[in-house]
């Protein structure tokens, strides 16, 4: 997509994709900042503003214990202000306060008492973490809500087919291996190979396979392949080349079988019906494209595939059902969604991980244009699309903000962290100086993000 033809798309979705980014991100610093504000309120320490975005005011009001709530003009963000702190990001405090007169004066014994610097560690602790942890529990509760009512998208693991002279055929995958196991962690469900392939580029893994009845053991490395989605906004994935059982092959599109060309697909549906329950390569038409895959299919799956108009016949790779919703009870709705978040935390700390060592390049890093635009695509797909994708970005906001750095919660609980060993507070003077180093290093990232997805935009 040209950087005209963007510009179209977006005019044209405009409420699409603004206010679903808007919508979801609104909703996630609501969740957010909810966390801090109820575990101060519970802890005993009176909260000053509750701010849905940053910059001059739009509409607020004052509760009755005294917080300004409020909605301001530019809807990036949020925060809680907690009394006692001299900013929204608690780098500072301090134990004045501004008299009716509007005059600084000290603070009375009560005051001091529901001030949050005067709190002991441990709750200072808690509330500063309990926005990340409730960013976890709400992407906890919208994933079980969705696989109690909608069901869970569930593939098995079996290679259907293997992609000729992909890194699975040089390791030795065949059709209908079972996936067991990939360094340990057991597969249930295709995605979690891509998933487990896409975040390990090309760094080896060991599979255990289960090929018949034997269980066997294949070390393979997947490769390292750019991708580009329809925006321009590039990243790198790992691609071992295998084909899920959901996967099935339009006839017309078979080219080739076994090194031989055939012009019409009716040629090639007859030696297809030769060649079903062996194993033999094809070459096959995706889009402008032609891919070559090693397949095994079955006479039991394609009973029917003679019965069938030859511009709709479908070749099918497994006997094996394809995706379907897996219905689930509450509790094991819940298990299910702890399982997705943790998957997906642990996958966001190895991409993390891979950027600061240099295996992953940090131009893959997006910033808002880019969250907005995947937002305006999952909305045109659906609610439950744009649910799946508030519970990751609620996950990945609950984990950038543990990242030990000053200005984030992370950062915070890291000092306290420290003060609790050695039972003092860190000085005010190396806290202030971490501050202003987080700041400017947080700066400098959210803007080399946001530029970074301009320019893959323009070029």
């Amino acid at each position: 997509m040209d950087f005209a033809s963007l510009v179209q798309l977006l005019g044209q979705n405009i409420w699409i994709y603004g206010g679903s980014f808007l919508l979801v991100l609104g909703i996630l610093v609501f969740v957010h900042e909810w966390g801090h504000y109820i575990i101060a309120r519970m802890c005993g320490i009176r909260v000053e503003t509750f701010s849905i975005g940053f910059g001059k005011e739009v509409y607020g009001f004052y509760d009755k214990s005294g917080t300004r709530w409020k909605i301001s003009m530019i809807p990036l963000g949020g925060y809680v202000q907690l009394f006692g702190d001299t900013d929204p990001a608690s780098a500072g405090h301090t134990d004045k306060v501004e008299g009716e007169d509007g005059e600084k004066r000290e603070m009375t014994d009560a005051e001091k008492e529901v001030a949050f610097y005067n709190k002991p560690v441990w709750k200072r602790a808690a509330v500063v973490f309990a926005g990340p942890a409730i960013n976890y529990i709400f992407a906890v509760l919208l994933l079980a809500g969705l696989y109690t009512v909608h069901g869970q998208p569930v593939s098995p693991p079996t290679a259907a087919a293997v992609m000729a002279d992909s890194s699975a055929d040089r390791h030795g995958f065949q059709p209908h291996d079972l996936i067991l196991s990939i360094d340990g962690k057991k597969i249930e469900d295709f995605g979690d190979i891509r998933r487990e392939m896409m975040v390990a580029l090309d760094q080896e893994k060991h599979f255990r396979i289960q090929r018949g009845d034997e269980t066997i053991s294949i070390y393979a490395k997947p490769e390292r392949v750019p991708v580009e989605d329809r925006f321009g906004f590039k990243s790198s994935i790992g691609v071992l080349g295998l084909l899920s059982a959901e996967q099935g092959i339009p006839v017309s599109s078979i080219t080739e079988i076994d090194g031989v060309k055939y012009e019409t697909p009716e040629d090639a549906l007859v030696e297809i019906n030769k060649r079903l329950d062996t194993t033999f390569p094809i070459t096959m038409k995706r889009g402008e494209n032609e891919s070559k895959a090693i397949i095994a299919p079955t006479s039991e799956r394609n009973a029917a595939l003679n019965n069938t108009p030859i511009d709709e016949s479908v070749l099918y790779l497994s006997n094996l059902a394809p995706m379907q919703l897996s219905q689930h009870t509450l509790m094991t709705a819940v298990q299910s969604a702890i399982q997705e978040t943790y998957s997906v935390t642990v996958s966001s700390l190895e991409a993390l991980w891979q950027m600061v060592v240099g295996i992953r390049s940090a131009s893959e890093l997006g910033g808002i244009i880019r969250i907005g635009a995947i937002a305006g695509d999952m909305a045109q797909q659906g609610v439950v699309p744009l649910i799946l994708l508030t519970a990751l970005l609620s996950i990945n906001l609950g984990f950038i903000n543990l990242l030990p750095i000053p200005m984030l919660d992370g950062g915070h609980l890291m000092f306290y962290g420290v003060e609790s060993v050695i039972g003092k507070p860190v000085p005010d003077q190396f806290q202030e100086y971490a501050f202003r180093a987080g700041f400017v290093f947080l700066i400098g990232i959210m803007a080399f993000a946001n530029l970074n997805d301009l320019y893959q935009l323009l070029t």
